[in-house]
């Protein structure tokens, strides 16, 4: 977002604060889920776009159906083998695809599973354009329903907060996903510290904030503080592999790091260097992730940027 922007958006909710911070609280909700464009960014975006949906080709493509409109997933099989295999479910992130998260299913695939990839609500070649975590868990419910079960979830940045709501259960009605083991990738893990960092950026006064809290109970059906992956993760079954880069500049590194000392369960990879985006791209990232997911077949990948805990 450019400077003016935010500048425009902060002198919008100050005006609409001063006549009333009910409404401000809850259009400020409304902007924080409002999907953003579809189309790639950039050069290098739209390359890694093009490639990413020329291997989706191959894939079977299903439109599944939500209470709010449908999403799509792909399914990529298992290659060469009739014999039973893991599979692995692969959740992009805010403002991503399941064509950007390509690289790391195709190596899962080549390891020996079988992946469905899906596109939330709002994203991809998904209807909507609005998405909250409820939104996601029930369409991540939708995708386990009609491909699963899952041996194991693997979410990116908004993705992974959203598979272990999922996981957890915590929304009442959508049925909690049942699988072995969790992969988050760059996640944030602390949902209301995220919306306090979008009410201070948009400068909203406590009063807009506690309106905006008020619209996720309501429609969540629990408070913003529910919305906690490390309190979720303590009480939940799945072993739970952490990724994360210590050079991330969207998810700062100590949405991980609260999960250092957890659980026996819990596992930590520092994937330094490759940020925020590259690292579902990165071959040691996907190496670690097979391992985790417990793939068998070898890949010659480095692991010098790989840091266990």
């Amino acid at each position: 977002m450019s400077s003016f922007a935010l500048r425009l958006i902060r002198f919008a909710f100050s005006s609409l604060e001063r006549i009333s911070p009910e409404i401000a609280g809850q259009a400020a909700f409304h902007v924080f889920c409002f999907t953003p464009s579809r189309k790639p960014k950039g050069m290098k975006a739209r390359d890694v776009f093009r490639r990413g949906r020329t291997r989706l080709q191959a894939a079977d493509c299903a439109r599944l159906a939500t209470k709010s409109g449908k999403v799509t997933s792909y399914r990529l099989p298992v290659l060469g083998t009739n014999l039973p295999s893991p599979k692995v479910l692969v959740v992009h992130g805010w403002g991503s695809r399941s064509e950007y998260l390509v690289d790391l299913a195709c190596g899962l695939q080549e390891r020996g599973a079988e992946v469905v990839m899906l596109d939330l609500p709002g994203h991809g070649a998904s209807s909507g354009r609005v998405l909250e975590l409820r939104k996601a868990a029930e369409a991540i419910g939708v995708a386990e329903a009609h491909h699963g079960p899952f041996t194991a979830v693997v979410g990116h940045s908004f993705g992974g907060a959203a598979v272990t709501m999922a996981a957890g259960g915590i929304f009442g009605g959508i049925p909690q996903l049942k699988t072995r083991r969790l992969v988050v990738i760059g996640s944030p893990s602390n949902m209301s510290e995220v919306f306090n960092g979008f009410a201070r950026a948009v400068g909203l006064g406590p009063a807009s904030v506690h309106a905006m809290n008020k619209r996720v109970l309501r429609l969540a059906g629990i408070p913003v503080e529910a919305l906690d992956s490390v309190a979720v993760s303590r009480r939940i079954d799945p072993e739970l592999l952490v990724v994360h880069a210590e050079d991330d500049k969207e998810v700062p590194v100590a949405h991980a790091e609260r999960f250092i000392g957890l659980s026996p369960k819990v596992q930590h990879v520092w994937a330094n260097g490759h940020g925020h985006r590259r690292i579902v791209s990165a071959p040691e990232v996907i190496s670690a992730i097979a391992d985790f997911v417990g793939l068998s077949q070898e890949m010659d990948l480095p692991a010098a940027k790989v840091h266990r805990l």
